[in-house]
């Protein structure tokens, strides 16, 4: 078994891995494409930091890893027919060597809700379950109507104001990491699928009091790659307002699913306004925990 990083040149080959483990657990198409992987590793010095294990040229198990101040965060992905063999210990076992190697004190796994074999790994090797995520999705057949409230495109100038006011807005979501401006827009300006006229907002005057940035063609569709409002702000219907417009233009642009990610246990409330515009849970993930010593 050849075991090496991955780089951009190995996407296909491990996108088609991801689908597979997804189509394997949920038993359903899975919606996974390179968009996603890219976003997915964007943190990461996959050089450094990925671990691509090979057999006769075949893929048969994947991970990468980070570190965010303390915290590590891993995923690992198993080829289906070759579980039960080790490699998933393998994964697990180099990323925490990697997070003890750059000072992280706790680690994180992702599994997908449904998968219980990944989930017993976890509680073997001294992990517990700590918080649960939705992935929810509408399959739109029309456009919804144009939404009341002014909701306007940003543009490059409103850039730094924008990431200031999405960063406020998460403060009270779980293991939010602030991230310096420049890091968080020289990542996303490297994303070759960065489309500012998909990212949206609202202002109360001079402020910005509500925030969305989207994405196209991720995971089969339009995606809502974060939405916040300011504490101030809440309860106006302005989430609701960015989600609609969003939708529409999505519909519009010939991208009917729209999907996004939300902490089931959202203390704004998120999951149910979700359900509200007619979302539903498509997946679960589940995020495991223990800490480094």
């Amino acid at each position: 078994m050849n075991v090496r990083p991955f780089g951009e040149a190995d996407f296909e080959a491990v996108v088609s891995l991801l689908r597979e483990d997804e189509e394997h657990t949920f038993q359903r198409p899975s919606q996974i494409g390179p968009s996603d992987l890219r976003e997915w590793t964007s943190r990461t010095n996959l050089a450094e930091n990925s671990w691509l294990f090979e057999e006769d040229g075949e893929l048969r198990a994947v991970g990468w890893a980070d570190v965010i101040d303390d915290l590590g965060i891993a995923i690992g992905i198993v080829d289906p027919r070759w579980r039960r063999t080790g490699l998933g210990a393998q994964l697990l076992e180099r990323s925490e060597v990697n997070a003890r190697a750059r000072a992280a004190s706790r680690m994180q796994q992702f599994t997908l809700g449904p998968d219980k074999a990944a989930a017993a790994l976890m509680t073997s090797h001294g992990y517990r379950d700590v918080r649960h995520f939705f992935e929810m999705a509408i399959e739109q057949t029309e456009a919804p109507p144009p939404v009341d409230l002014p909701v306007e495109t940003v543009r490059e100038e409103d850039v730094p104001a924008f990431h200031a006011a999405l960063d406020e807005a998460f403060q009270d979501h779980w293991e939010h990491h602030s991230t310096p401006f420049d890091e968080w827009w020289g990542r996303h300006k490297s994303n070759p699928n960065l489309d500012l006229s998909v990212w949206f907002m609202i202002r109360d005057g001079d402020e910005i009091a509500a925030v969305t940035r989207n994405e196209g063609n991720r995971n089969g569709g339009g995606y809502i790659g974060a939405i916040g409002v300011r504490r101030p702000w809440r309860g106006k219907g302005y989430a609701k307002a960015l989600l609609l417009h969003s939708f529409r233009v999505f519909f519009e642009r010939g991208m009917p699913r729209v999907t996004l990610g939300v902490d089931a246990e959202n203390p704004t409330g998120a999951t149910h306004l979700y359900e509200r515009v007619g979302m539903h849970v498509d997946q679960e993930q589940v995020v495991f925990e223990k800490a480094l010593t």
